[in-house]
Order: C-alpha cells, then sequence, then structure tokens
C-alpha cells in the first residue's frame, strides 16, 4: 500500500500521523510513504527524524481578522493545490491522510479532487479550521472524542476512532521510566509538565507550592519546566527550598515521555489532545491545566470531555495558584479511593487500540483488506 500523510504546525497533528504510519508497517512492513508538510513548520524538521520520506509545500494559515495576508494565503492555497496534485500524480498513493493544520487543505483537497481515497483526522473536540473545510471533501472523517462525529454534519462518514497515540505508548517500558528518573520502582510519581516547551503559569505554581510537597511524604514530583524555564525555575525554587529536597526532581524536557507516562501515578499537564490519548490509554489521573492561547480554546473543551467523565480535575489558568494546585493534588494523592476512582474512569476514556482501528478504515477505503 502507499500511503500519504499530511499535517503539521505542532506536534498534536505530526505525532498522530507518525502513529497510523507505523501501525501500516506493523501490519504490512511493505507499506510506502510520502509525508507532505509545510515548508516552515516544525514537521519539517521532526518528520525526517523519524525516516519517512517528506516534500514540502508553502502554505501559510489564515488569520482570523481581516487582513492582506489572508489573499496572500489564498493564493498560496491554490498554489498549494497545484503543486500537491504534481506530487500526488508522480508518488500515486493508495489514500490520502490528514492530521490537522493549515498544510492539510492543499494536499486532501487536491487527493479529492484526483479521485484519491482520503481521510482527516480531528484530534480535538472543537474541529479546526482546516478539518472543517475539508470534511465535505474527504472520504472519511475521524475524530478522537467519542459524540464528535456530530461536529461534521456535511461529512460523507464520521468516525470515532480515538487518537493513535494512545497506542504508542502501549508498549512502554515502565521500568525503564523510573530507571530513567532515578525513582525507585513502584514509588509514587506525581509528574508536572506544561507541554514541551513549558508553561510559565505552571512553572509559577510549582515555585509556589515547592514548600508545600513536604506536606506529601513518600511521593516523588517530576517537575518538567521546558528548556526556557529550566535554570530561572530551577534557582527561583533553590532559593525558597535552600536544599533541594531528594523527592523533588527538576528537569527541562523528557526524551522518553511514553515511559515516564508507564511510571506515573497522577499529572498535572495541558490539555493538548494527543497528550490525553496517552494518559487516557494508560489510566492515568490528572489535574488539567487548558491553555487558554489557542484558538477555539479548544483545550478547555478537551479538559472539560475528561473532568465529565470523572478521570480528571480542571483548573482554568486565571484560577491557578500554588494553593489551588497543591489543594487537588493533595486531594487526589491522599484518597486511594479517589484516583483509583479517576484511573478506572480515565481508562474507559482510552482507546488504545486506535491506529489499529484507523488502519483498518483505511484498508475499508482502499479495499486492501
Amino acid at each position: 500500500m502507499r500511503v500519504v500523510l499530511t499535517g503539521g504546525g505542532t506536534g498534536g497533528h505530526i505525532y498522530p500521523a507518525v502513529a497510523i504510519a507505523r501501525q501500516c508497517e506493523l501490519e504490512d512492513p511493505k507499506t510506502e510513504f510520502l509525508y507532505i508538510g509545510g515548508e516552515r513548520g516544525l514537521e519539517s524538521k521532526l518528520v525526517p527524524q523519524e525516516k519517512l520520506p517528506f516534500e514540502s509545500i508553502d502554505i501559510t494559515g489564515f488569520r482570523r481578522k481581516l487582513s492582506f495576508e489572508n489573499v496572500k494565503t489564498i493564493m498560496r492555497f491554490f498554489k498549494g493545490v497545484h503543486r500537491s496534485k504534481a506530487v500526488l500524480s508522480q508518488f500515486k498513493p493508495d489514500v490520502v491522510i490528514g492530521t490537522g493544520g493549515y498544510v492539510c487543505g492543499p494536499v486532501v483537497y487536491a487527493a479529492a479532487k484526483l479521485g484519491i481515497p482520503t481521510m482527516i483526522h480531528e484530534q480535538n473536540a472543537i474541529p479546526g479550521l482546516t478539518n472543517q473545510f475539508l470534511s465535505r471533501y474527504a472520504d472519511t472523517v475521524a475524530v478522537s472524542f467519542e459524540g464528535s462525529e456530530k461536529a461534521f454534519p456535511k461529512a460523507k462518514r464520521a468516525v470515532y476512532t480515538g487518537n493513535p497515540r494512545a497506542t504508542t505508548v502501549q508498549s512502554a517500558n515502565r521500568e525503564r521510566g523510573f530507571a530513567s528518573l532515578g525513582i525507585p520502582m513502584d514509588s509514587q510519581v506525581v509528574l508536572i509538565v506544561g507541554g514541551s516547551r513549558g508553561a510559565k503559569a505552571i512553572n509559577d505554581a510549582m515555585i509556589g507550592m515547592a514548600s508545600h510537597i513536604g506536606r506529601l511524604p513518600g511521593i516523588h514530583f517530576v517537575f518538567v519546566t521546558g528548556d526556557t524555564y529550566f535554570e530561572r525555575t530551577r534557582e527561583e525554587i533553590r532559593s525558597r527550598l535552600g536544599t533541594m529536597p531528594n523527592h523533588l526532581h527538576i528537569m527541562p524536557y523528557v526524551h522518553n515521555m511514553p515511559e515516564v507516562l508507564a511510571a506515573t501515578s497522577l499529572i498535572v499537564n495541558r490539555a493538548g489532545a494527543s497528550f490525553l490519548a496517552e494518559i487516557t490509554s494508560l489510566g492515568i489521573p490528572s489535574v488539567l491545566i487548558p491553555s487558554p492561547n489557542v484558538t477555539n480554546n479548544h483545550q478547555e473543551a478537551n479538559a472539560r470531555q475528561l473532568e465529565d467523565a470523572g478521570a480528571s480535575r480542571m483548573i482554568l489558568e486565571k484560577d491557578l495558584t500554588a494553593e489551588t494546585l497543591f489543594g487537588r493534588l493533595e486531594e487526589i494523592m491522599t484518597s486511594p479511593d479517589v484516583r483509583k476512582s479517576m484511573s478506572e474512569a480515565s481508562r474507559k476514556l482510552g482507546k488504545p487500540d486506535s491506529a489499529a482501528v484507523i488502519v483498518e478504515e483505511i484498508r475499508r477505503l482502499t479495499g486492501k483488506r
């Protein structure tokens, strides 16, 4: 089978595409891939690292207010469609899969016009602008959250598949997670992370909370600051505490996140869809602090899905303080019953077979069962 993948702008769009590729390879090692991304997008760096062939097009996203840049974007879109048709005609894929981001627009649209089977995957509870546009052209719209199918009333077919990143973490080695952190096996671990680049609001809350964590003895706190904030945050905590306690681990970045997640008892994080897919696949309870700086405030909608199911406690960033955050952690970590209930609710939301479900849908589209 020959598969074209497209998606970009953020890891939340790129890594689900990579997860789909890995599942295709697992089921058929002869699968051939081409990834079409933006010239300036994060995908231009990440995808080659994943050893996937990469072609680029010049495309930008729409601005949400009147701007001459939008005229330029429309021109780039049609140029991107022309370029995509040329690339697709040369590669001759059996299917084209878009996982979000504005680069998907011209690629999936071009594929639909060429009569190539197409699928788009929406990670968030509130659809992105590009996927809303593409839903009327794609043969299948796959969604991460059950019930989100109704957000695509013009779709030919909308199916709940979950997020393929859920499959990625299932094989993560828990022992290696503990070993990489330097924490004894079977310890309780609270992981606090604000995304790959960190989040100032979460870092500031953790700085204020650091003096309280001694009230939860026997629990290891792993605090991932992001590279930009690491030195300042570590020094601020050290100046407040004097001596760094051995149960507080401050890191700029985690390179083996699936393994660390497998060792985690409770997580504090943003509410990006791919990350939520990973933690629900493993049944990890969470305290979610959705970023207010995202399109359509979709992270809050994502977080509410977990909170309503009993899998998470949500704190809006405007309400985030050291006291509110520690209060949530104390409530969960001092009550095995609360933690067990949240874990069970989290696992019920998880869909660890997501990537396989998506590949099965691809086989239905292409007739290659």
